[in-house]
């Protein structure tokens, strides 16, 4: 079976799910899922929202996901050592240097993200996650390649894994015949599938599936495998990345954000396109003049600003809407809409008071982000662990860094996601365990109970910072404690030398004098 014939037959499970997609990024963003019946070479037919709440909401949420999962100033992975596998004879030393490699290791992959693109087509793919709630991406060796809904087909098995994938590009011909020169295209009258493209384009299938715990795909054109297509990958290093913002039971694609307020985000587009047009209807003025009246429509239309003319005021009149009732409930039903929305992208609004603290501001941002809980969990599972094992497996065969060893000694662990919204409830608990304890007790209490060097590595640790090098152990602080000591004794030993000197000085003058007055007494007899 060809791979454009599977492409075909996976479509029409795909047809509901790219239906509501494109539903959903009319009223968002409506260049991410295109038409392709309406699409062509230079010109692109897309709607125009009227109102801009969906993009906004897209596009912050897509943001904040990225900035979550892809932290740019710390690593969203950590290398530990699993000490279920850690044989008996490795010491604390051996350890501690395992630690300092791990911590190479994780700069070097970090730094080969920051020097590529891959930040750029993540933030795009997770958009697409947000609309239309399904993203493929690939990670080549040129970089990460995005596919949207309406270019690729999946199947899954029932525990909901992934088994085969089928991919549909348009490229041109000459770039085609650039790279595959052997390849031969078919006479005119025998492709089957000339309809909605140009006569110097083609489209291409990469067809991938799952064969013996092996992933292996290869490329078709017009039911031809391109020679040197063919191209194979561990499991556990797969390069395809199939992406779902929601997974629901039995579904082979997932459900995006934006399906899930479909209903606010409608109401809010009808609403605001009946505003926008009955506001620009009452903002018309329209002069009226009675047909008995003296006064001519072109001296009223001819007339300046303080101009005098003749007629009568009552023989004119204004066409005025008379609907501020009206469009006064569609702006207050247009607020509650774009609230909620507000609230389901977690955008955040401040409440407009004079008596708006920064406590309330801060609480309200801790409520928006611990609502991302739930959309970290699968992807961290789909996306973070995939792309890190990838990442690990191409930097290990090219030497960027060393090879891990074998047999589940050392264990990646994401720390990005839902894990780093639990270190920031650490750090919000410690926080406020610290500032009870100092107000009811009072702040000398914390000094009599709290230990400060467990207190520095937890805020540490909640905050995904390594305290190796940086945080003094109880060690470093006695030996500078001593070493202070030693050196307030020295200085007062310098400050006492001058008086020291002084009375050794007065005593030995004494002592001469002594010495000359027995000299100077006579003799006893």
């Amino acid at each position: 079976m060809t791979a454009k014939t599977r492409y075909d037959r996976l479509s029409s499970d795909r047809s509901q799910f790219l239906n509501t997609a494109r539903q959903a990024a009319d009223l968002t963003l409506p260049y991410l899922i295109r038409d392709d019946e309406v699409y062509t070479k230079g010109s692109v037919k897309l709607t125009t929202p009227w109102q801009s709440q969906g993009a906004k909401g897209v596009v912050t949420l897509a943001s904040k996901l990225m900035l979550a999962l892809l932290p740019p100033q710390t690593s969203f992975f950590k290398l530990q050592v699993n000490d279920v596998n850690l044989p008996e004879e490795l010491g604390p030393e051996i350890r501690s240097e395992l630690d300092l490699s791990f911590a190479k290791i994780e700069r070097t992959i970090m730094e080969s993200i920051a020097a590529s693109s891959d930040r750029v087509v993540v933030h795009q793919a997770l958009k697409h996650l947000v609309v239309a709630g399904n993203a493929l991406v690939f990670m080549g060796k040129d970089g990460l390649k995005l596919y949207p809904l309406n270019r690729y087909v999946v199947d899954r098995d029932g525990n909901g894994n992934v088994i085969e994938i089928v991919t549909k590009e348009t490229i041109s011909k000459k770039l085609l015949k650039k790279f595959n020169p052997d390849y031969q295209p078919p006479q005119p009258n025998e492709s089957s599938d000339n309809t909605t493209r140009h006569d110097d384009e083609c489209d291409i299938y990469t067809h991938v599936v799952l064969d013996n715990n092996r992933w292996m795909w290869h490329q078709e054109v017009d039911e031809q495998i391109l020679p040197k297509s063919m191209s194979k990958s561990p499991l556990d290093a797969n390069p395809w990345l199939v992406l779902r913002f929601n997974h629901v039971d039995g579904e082979v694609y997932g459900r995006g954000r934006v399906e899930e307020f479909l209903g606010d985000l409608k109401s809010l587009e009808a609403l605001s396109q009946a505003l926008v047009e009955g506001s620009a209807a009452a903002a018309k003025i329209v002069f009226t003049v009675s047909p008995s009246s003296s006064t001519k429509p072109s001296t009223l239309a001819k007339a300046g600003n303080g101009a005098i003319i003749q007629g009568r005021p009552d023989d004119i009149g204004v066409v005025q809407v008379g609907k501020t009732a009206d469009f006064q409930t569609a702006y207050q039903m247009v607020g509650t809409l774009s609230q909620r929305l507000s609230e389901a992208f977690l955008i955040l609004n401040v409440r407009q008071s004079e008596r708006t603290t920064a406590e309330e501001v801060r609480m309200t941002q801790m409520e928006l982000e611990q609502q991302l809980g739930g959309l970290f969990s699968l992807l961290t599972v789909e996306f973070l662990v995939p792309y890190l094992n990838r990442k690990l497996n191409v930097a290990q065969k090219t030497g960027e860094i060393p090879r891990l060893p074998k047999g589940g000694i050392v264990k990646p662990t994401i720390v990005a996601g839902i894990n780093a919204l639990g270190r920031g409830q650490d750090r919000e608990s410690l926080g406020q365990f610290l500032q009870v304890i100092a107000q009811t007790m009072g702040p000398e209490a914390i000094q009599q109970f709290i230990n400060p060097e467990e207190v520095v590595k937890r805020l540490a640790a909640a905050s995904g910072i390594d305290v190796l090098n940086l945080v003094k152990s109880m060690d470093e602080l006695q030996a500078e404690q001593q070493q202070a000591m030693e050196q307030q004794q020295a200085m007062a030993a310098q400050q006492q030398a001058p008086q020291m000197a002084a009375v050794e000085q007065k005593r030995e003058q004494a002592e001469m004098q002594a010495m000359q007055q027995q000299e100077q007494q006579p003799p006893q007899v």
